[in-house]
């Protein structure tokens, strides 16, 4: 952990009402005191206060800016070091010259995630919290967010760290039976094996549970609109989107390439791709789009395929059902407040019941049919209450399953007698793996990679 005192502009560049530069370290406040010209020398400003007054370029006396200068002193701040933050007026010129001067006065600039970096190494956060600092900013959904809040509070690190001081007494327990032979108690020893290690495989098991809905909620649903020309695909995302993001026309073919925009579908993030109709052509350039569609539908997590209520099926969208068989699908019956020509019975046999949805995006009329099969889908009707704990992380994830591999590993190796000498190696894996989701077995090179993912000021 580096002694040195860093900072950087903590919110987003560009025009707002203030600006923040964040300085932390254990010479924060002297080295910032004489740049505050106020009533108040901050040397003396009680910890957790806000205080009035101008920065000041010591040189030639000039006044940068008029701000408001918080003082926090640690272990009672974010890094758990001495922190100040300068709220300056928002825009760019003047929280960059106050940056600037903060900068020339000894203060290194801080590297992506470094604020956040130190909380941890500081000890006030573990691993699993650091990590869901960047989901809260990045977050695509109130649900999303929800998730990486109760991340950030512990719930993760509340279900880990149990399970790993339960395995840290088995490997205990283990090292007593391989120092002390004379005792016997490998068959003691291995009841503790099956047992200590069948509980923590069901406690990853659960956790697990929760991987594929959590992955989903926090990097959201591919979700690619396909189906013929004028089928109503851009009038689909615009009514997702709530706002006119790709031109709609009575032409056919008017959509020549992909057009994305994220949504928030009852909490749960989608990506969605607005493609070219997909037809025989003779066109250039529609047939480069049409490329392109079927090329988004191989990415593509969910596939909406818009059909029109007021047009028998033709043979292109017969063709493309066969083709999307076994695949994510929604069949998106749109324009039904007009007459009725479409062959619904085989639309719903080729899909079922609850992958059918009749709609009307021009007028609104559907969405919520759409919200209601988009969620039994992924996640079988609902997602679950927010007491639920949902791994998101995919590191997290992948640990976890290494983790359940050791367990099953250790729990089949005591059922057949193995000297426990080779069993607790699998313990020993399971722990560490545990251990590196928290953040307590983890290497440098590690840390600088999931911290660089941060942005400055963090």
């Amino acid at each position: 952990m580096t002694e040195d005192t860093i900072a950087a502009i903590a919110t987003a560049l560009g025009e707002g009402s203030i600006a923040v530069v964040r300085i932390s370290g254990p010479d924060a406040v002297e080295l910032i005191a004489p740049l505050f010209r106020s009533k108040t020398d901050l040397r003396e400003a009680p910890t957790h206060t806000v205080n009035y007054g101008w920065i000041v370029d010591p040189a030639d006396g000039t006044v940068l800016d008029e701000v408001l200068v918080t003082v926090m002193k640690g272990p009672r701040s974010f890094t758990a070091e001495d922190v100040v933050e300068i709220s300056t007026h928002g825009g760019i010129v003047a929280v960059q010259s106050v940056l600037e001067l903060v900068l020339r006065s000894g203060v290194r600039l801080a590297e992506p995630g470094e604020f956040t970096k130190r909380a941890f190494l500081n000890g006030r956060i573990d691993l699993a919290q650091a990590e869901a600092v960047i989901d809260l900013i990045r977050s695509k959904s109130s649900r999303a967010f929800q998730i990486a809040r109760r991340q950030s509070e512990g719930a993760l690190s509340k279900r880990i760290v149990p399970l790993r001081r339960k395995l840290i007494e088995l490997l205990a327990h283990v090292e007593v039976n391989i120092d002390y032979p004379e005792h016997d108690v490998a068959e003691m020893t291995a009841a503790s094996i099956t047992e200590t290690c069948g509980e923590a495989l069901r406690s990853v098991r659960e956790l697990l549970k929760t991987a594929a809905e959590g992955k989903i909620l926090r990097e959201g649903i591919v979700t690619a609109i396909v189906g013929r020309p004028n089928a109503g695909k851009s009038s689909l995302l615009n009514a997702l989107a709530q706002e006119n993001k790709a031109i709609v026309t009575d032409i056919p073919g008017t959509t020549r390439d992909i057009v994305e925009e994220s949504v928030s579908l009852s909490g749960i993030p989608l990506r969605l791709l607005d493609t070219a109709g997909i037809r025989e052509t003779s066109d250039v350039v529609e047939r480069i789009g049409v490329e392109r569609s079927r090329g988004a539908l191989n990415e593509a997590d969910l596939i909406l395929l818009v059909l029109n209520h007021n047009e028998p099926l033709h043979d292109d969208e017969r063709r493309l059902m066969d083709e999307l068989a076994g695949r994510p699908v929604i069949a998106i019956v749109n324009k039904i407040d007009l007459p009725g020509k479409l062959e619904l019975d085989e639309v719903r046999s080729r899909f079922g019941d609850d992958r059918v949805v009749e709609i009307s995006a021009k007028e609104g009329i559907g969405i919520d049919k759409l919200e209601r099969a988009v969620s039994g889908l992924f996640f079988g009707g609902g997602i679950e209450s927010e007491d639920l704990t949902y791994v998101s992380n995919a590191r997290h994830i992948a640990l976890l399953h290494q983790a359940a591999q050791s367990l099953e590993d250790a729990i089949n190796a005591a059922n057949e007698g193995v000297p426990i000498d080779l069993i607790q190696i699998d313990i020993a894996a399971a722990w560490e793996r545990l251990g590196e989701i928290v953040g307590d077995a983890v290497g440098e090179s590690l840390l600088d990679q999931i911290f660089s993912q941060f942005c400055l000021g963090k």
